[in-house]
């Protein structure tokens, strides 16, 4: 469906996309991931047409766009700021790209009201804009980018407007739309669990190039880098040298899976992999802040020597603040990232 091929784009001699091959197949849902100023939104500009390359090629169905302008590549556009029209009811909002294409108004009035539906606003269509919820507004504007039948849909930080709790709920329905009506999908945000619970395929992007890509739970369960791993969220990540199954790290010694890579590499250690005991029992540390995560609460463990270490336990199995624990680390929650990854 898309095939982007070496795309490169300088802003003042900086390349903010750094010869990118990236491909999207039919009925795929490719989510790319990445900071601010990581490339994400000027490489979806780009496969719109709204911003020029200085280098490489976009394809869609195997054709050059080189010289297709932005309203022929049958995209559908839905940004973070919803741009609906406020002085149109939803109806017309959702309408406006089938009437841009001259589809007469019987046909308009079916798509718009199964539309409608899908998205969980039946019979919304004669009611205001302005008096929707951010949640109803973003239902609509998925509506309309949908109406024309796009043979790809682009998404700008979709859900980035909306409090945590609603962007959750959405999320889900917009797989489930998106699989029913088997739509291909390139999204860009900042927000991971956005994009692990709406990818087929996650691509995490880094000053303007591809640092990983893979399904949600190849990237989750092996970040490529100690950079993939620290912006998923994970802080436990050291310089170390493992030998046989150990690793030699500023926490001490802690195991790893047998087959690890073998030298000086990063280690990633995750919270579950942490284990608190009594003080005597391996690393002495300190327990600090608590963050509570439903029936999980997440610690944080000043230890007598290396970096602060973040562990994972049961609500039930919590220490207290100040309390002094002895901490081990289980093989099965390390990860060796490749020798000389970026941090």
């Amino acid at each position: 469906m898309l095939e982007l091929e070496s795309a490169t784009v300088r802003f003042g001699g900086r390349a903010v996309l750094d010869a990118v091959d990236l491909s999207v197949a039919d009925h795929e849902i490719v989510c790319v991931l990445g900071p601010s100023g990581s490339g994400k939104s000027t490489l979806l500009r780009v496969v719109a047409g709204l911003q020029p390359l200085d280098g490489g090629r976009v394809f869609l169905d195997g054709a050059d766009q080189a010289d297709v302008p932005v309203h022929r590549r049958g995209l559908g556009l839905m940004f973070q700021d919803h741009q609906l029209f406020p002085h149109r009811d939803v109806a017309a909002n959702v309408a406006f790209g089938l009437r841009m294409r001259g589809v007469d108004r019987a046909a308009q009035r079916h798509r718009v009201t199964e539309l409608l539906e899908l998205v969980g606003l039946s019979g919304a269509g004669p009611r205001a804009v302005a008096g929707l919820s951010g949640g109803e507004q973003q239902r609509v504007a998925l509506a309309r980018a949908l109406a024309p039948s796009p043979r790809l849909l682009m998404l700008d930080e979709p859900l980035g407007q909306l409090d945590r709790g609603l962007r959750e709920r959405l999320v889900v329905e917009l797989r489930s739309i998106f699989t029913d009506l088997g739509t291909t999908v390139l999204a860009v945000t900042h927000d991971q669990g956005e994009a692990f619970a709406l990818a087929d395929r996650v691509v995490v992007m880094r000053d303007g190039r591809i640092a990983q890509a893979g399904t949600p739970l190849e990237v989750w369960q092996r970040p490529a880098s100690a950079f993939v791993a620290r912006f998923l969220g994970f802080d436990n990540v050291v310089a170390a040298t493992v030998t046989g199954t150990i690793a030699r790290t500023p926490w001490g010694e802690v195991p790893v899976p047998a087959g690890s890579p073998q030298g000086r590499c990063d280690l990633l250690v995750r919270p579950a992999g942490v284990r608190m005991g009594a003080a005597g029992n391996g690393l002495r540390c300190t327990a600090g802040a608590r963050t509570f995560r439903g029936d999980r609460v997440a610690v944080r463990l000043t230890p007598e020597h290396g970096p602060v270490v973040e562990a994972e336990c049961a609500l039930a199995d919590t220490p207290a603040e100040g309390a002094v624990v002895g901490v081990t680390f289980d093989a099965a929650g390390t990860v060796v990232l490749a020798a000389g990854a970026e941090s």
